[in-house]
């Protein structure tokens, strides 16, 4: 690949290039064509190489480029009054700072004037508009026919450009553990003052800055499907402090390789956010990124549209915008980006550089050593231990991960990528320390860490080599047959006997937190229901 001549791409062409390669290859393309229709005649293909195409050297050189955080309206050009534009998607999540800090994001169909927040203690007490940012995802598709032998097949359902408008609001300063109200607008559209405040208004309610009883939900794999709808309605019956996303939100990037060609429709994050608002509008989501939001259109690492769309706490190193952490209680919550260490899937491999890798050891050793911190959940998307015939695990995780797991005795590791649930045995070193059944009491201080992947959330499902095992159908086998994801794309066979429920089924995983009383222990119980909300896997993690 390296040294070739071409001005379109094909499949194979894009395999053997990184995100950050293909990125420059569309934006250079992009820019030919433009001297082209310039009338300038002769241009020459662009070259392929290294030098060209290579990884920037700096952090600073690697950092993400980012659509206009205003979006430039040609001249002359007034935006419409807003009467007619019903913003819709809420999504809220926290700050770095859960106790005071929330973010608050909708959609608008068009670009609206003056995009705000009210905020207020009640619902007759909304206080003064708080300006939010709008910000314009576009999605050249004549760009894209133009340039890819391999067009996605959503390309043809779209004539023009698409165009999707974001608009972003932070609200800070806010009191510990206390309910807020709030409605979002526009210049001309003020709910209010217009007779539209009914189910305009949604609420919020902070973290409480000490130790409380609690519940957070997690999965993965969600997409835009009846079941989906199902699982996102489930997280509502469990009344959640807010609610944790594995990785592979929309599918909107549906090849989920991180390439120019993969099939690709923007439009699948509308139908998204409309799924999720009734939720997420008032649960703070909290995102991870899998490799289906690695849509190399829009920066040099894919994420420059996800920026867009969603709110990072943004504590994380500068270059990975879905890794970051908060503290909930005696909880601390790490998300971290896999596409960086991901063997299978390896369009972004390294792209961090290794930052990701120090910052996590740096962050989970502070936090171990926090008084406040009992238990350190992790959750990302691909697995480190799973039998699923599919993905299986990664091996890249387990080289450089894991160690740091074991390390600093993490409690719970949450996955998805695969589209099943599968819950090991505790772990540490790669082995299971003990056998831990349905119903279960874990001591993470000596026994390791528990892995669970839910990625079950409605996309689609997977299947195991072993029968399933869950509550109410056990099914007990002495080992599986499975493989680990390895350097090279290899997948290189293992047998485990780690893995200890299994379930072909989409799915919810729910968190309920005790803190310690009367110095007695702390824990986390933790379930796994099914679509209709059956239990079917239940164990406890306890710390002294």
């Amino acid at each position: 690949m390296r040294g070739m001549t071409f001005t379109r791409m094909t499949q194979e062409q894009a395999k053997n290039l990184s995100i950050a390669e293909q990125h420059e290859w569309f934006r250079q393309q992009r820019s030919r064509r433009a001297v082209l229709k310039g009338g300038v005649v002769g241009a020459g293909s662009l070259l392929v190489g290294g030098a060209l195409l290579g990884r920037p050297a700096t952090a600073e050189a690697s950092t993400l480029t980012k659509p206009a955080a205003t979006p430039a309206f040609r001249p002359g050009f007034t935006p419409p009054n807003g009467s007619g534009v019903v913003p819709f998607g809420r999504h809220i999540s926290y700050g770095a700072d859960p106790t005071g800090h929330m973010n608050i994001a909708w959609q608008v169909a068009g670009p609206v004037a003056n995009p705000f927040v009210r905020i207020g203690p009640s619902p007759y007490e909304l206080g003064e508009q708080i300006p939010a940012e709008l910000k314009n995802v576009s999605t050249p598709w004549a760009d894209i026919t133009d340039f890819l032998d391999s067009v996605p097949p959503a390309a043809s359902l779209a004539q023009a450009p698409e165009e999707q408008y974001y608009a972003h609001a932070a609200a800070v300063g806010l009191e510990p553990g206390r309910t807020y109200f709030y409605v979002v607008g526009h210049q001309g559209f003020d709910p209010p003052f217009a007779g539209l405040a009914q189910g305009a208004i949604s609420s919020f309610t902070t973290a409480p800055d000490w130790p409380v009883p609690f519940t957070f939900t997690a999965f993965g794999d969600q997409g835009t499907t009846y079941d989906a709808v199902a699982t996102s309605n489930l997280i509502l019956a469990n009344s959640p402090a807010f609610h944790l996303h594995a990785g592979d939100v929309s599918y909107a990037e549906n090849g989920g390789s991180g390439l120019l060609t993969d099939s690709y429709d923007p439009r699948a994050w509308d139908s998204y956010f409309v799924e999720t608002a009734a939720t997420a509008a008032s649960v703070p989501w909290m995102i991870s990124l899998g490799n289906h939001e690695m849509e190399a259109w829009y920066s040099p690492d894919g994420y420059g549209a996800d920026v867009d769309r969603f709110d990072f706490p943004g504590n994380g190193p500068s270059v990975c915008p879905g890794t970051y952490y908060f503290t909930y209680g005696n909880v601390a919550v790490i998300s971290l980006d896999p596409n960086d260490v991901s063997y299978e899937i390896p369009a972004n491999f390294g792209y961090s550089g290794g930052s990701q890798t120090t910052w996590l050891g740096q962050t989970l050793s502070a936090l171990r050593s926090d008084p406040k911190v009992d238990f350190i959940v992790v959750f990302f998307h691909h697995c480190a231990y799973c039998t699923c015939t599919t993905h299986s695990s990664e091996g890249g995780v387990r080289q450089f991960w894991t160690p740091l797991f074991d390390q600093y005795q993490v409690d719970l590791v949450i996955n998805g990528h695969n589209h099943i649930y599968e819950r090991t045995d505790p772990i540490r070193a790669g082995k299971p320390t003990t056998t831990a059944p349905i119903g279960s009491t874990i001591e993470p201080v000596t026994q390791g860490t528990t892995y669970v992947c839910a990625g079950g959330a409605g996309k689609s499902l997977y299947q195991f080599s072993a029968p399933d095992s869950y509550e109410g159908d056990i099914d007990n086998v002495a080992s599986v047959s499975a493989y680990v994801n390895e350097a090279g794309g290899t997948e290189v066979p293992e047998t485990v006997t780690w893995s200890q429920v299994r379930y072909t089924g989409y799915c919810l995983l729910v968190v309920q937190v005790t803190p310690p009383r009367f110095g007695g222990p702390t824990t986390l119980l933790v379930r796994g229901l099914n679509e209709g909300g059956t239990e079917i896997d239940r164990f406890t993690l306890a710390r002294s």
